[in-house]
Order: structure tokens, then sequence, then C-alpha cells
């Protein structure tokens, strides 16, 4: 299994990126998918999840009302869409995959880092 996550870079405060994770060897749309981050001297933190349907998605607060997940079973690819960033944001953000009704999250990406400059 494969999880590879691409599109961090370098952006002003108050802009947009968007982050994506394509995954191979796994059958992809029963899986839930998870966004964490991780910046420079903390824990990793949960951003957000989608569930295998797509039906459903949740949202740290730190994120909520400005990051939007999203899941194309056809594409093995999810998508995290971060708007209105924050310096706080700045981190390496991971993808995770875990099976539909599992609480554990299996595969991990490597993460891309995104940096939000003041």
């Amino acid at each position: 299994v494969q999880l590879q996550a691409s599109g961090g870079g370098l952006v002003q405060a108050g802009g947009s990126l968007s982050v994506s994770c394509a995954a191979s060897g796994l059958t992809f749309s029963y899986y839930d998918m998870g966004w964490f981050r991780q910046a420079p001297g903390k824990e990793r933190e949960f951003v957000s999840r989608i569930t295998w349907t797509g039906a459903s998605t949740f949202y740290a607060d730190s994120v909520k009302g400005r990051f939007t997940v999203s899941k194309d079973n056809a594409k093995n690819t999810t998508y995290l869409q971060m708007n209105s960033l924050k310096p706080e944001d700045t981190a390496v953000y991971y993808c995770a995959a875990k099976n539909r009704g599992s609480s554990v999250y299996n595969y991990w990406g490597q993460g891309t880092l995104v940096t939000v400059s003041s």
C-alpha cells in the first residue's frame, strides 16, 4: 500500500493551497481517509477525515470553515483544500487510511510540507 501526498508549498497568510493524496494497493473506496499535521516541535494532530463513501466529513476546530476534505474514489485520491491559511497552519501534512469501521489508521503517507508566511 502506498499513499503519496503532494501539493505542499509556500503561501502567504490568507492564501489558499490544495494538497492531495493518491492511494494505491488498497481498495480505496472501502477506506476512510484522514489528514493530520505536525508542526515543528509539536505533536502530530488530527486535521480532517472523510468517510469511505465521502458522505461524512470531520474537522478539527482550528480548521473548521477554512479547510475542505474530499475524496474521489474513481481516482483513488483524497484532497484537502485549505483556504484563509494562517502561519499557525505551517506543518507537514500527512494523509492516512483506515478501513471502514476501524478506529486505527493502518496506512500513512510520507507527508508534504505546507509553509504559511506572515
